[in-house]
């Protein structure tokens, strides 16, 4: 099996676990935009099912590989020395991230869910 077969994906209005990418502002080459887990359709987010981070890039137009934006892990699932959900602090899988480039191409998001794996989504920029 290869890592690509595990790659789940879908329509992030339709399936919880699929992030959603959206453009928020884009000016002078610099690209505002969020990723989010959950948006249309709560995810859980407790100590037994919860989304553990998500990974953002960029791939421009005419290039081979993308650009690894940043990755961000969620690390408060309520879990604390009194046992699973017993914190009341609990991380919301939710990113904003700026970058600057002078190409269109696409943003490329993979999250991974503790129950259900990896998931992947992908939104065109042009600039």
């Amino acid at each position: 099996m290869e890592l690509k077969e595990l790659l789940q994906s879908g329509d992030w209005k339709a399936e919880k676990h699929v992030p959603a990418i959206e453009i928020l502002e884009k000016k002078d080459g610099r690209v505002t935009a969020e990723a989010s887990v959950g948006k249309e359709i709560p995810h859980p987010n407790t100590t037994a099912h919860h989304i553990s981070w998500i990974e953002v890039y960029f791939l421009p137009e005419g290039e081979k590989f993308p650009y690894l934006i940043g990755r961000y892990e969620f690390a408060a699932h309520g879990a604390s020395a009194g046992g699973a959900d017993t914190s009341g602090v609990y991380s919301e899988p939710v990113v904003r991230f700026t970058f600057r480039t002078e190409k269109g191409g696409t943003i490329l998001a993979k999250s991974y869910c503790n129950v259900h794996g990896l998931w992947a989504n992908s939104l065109k920029l042009g600039i």
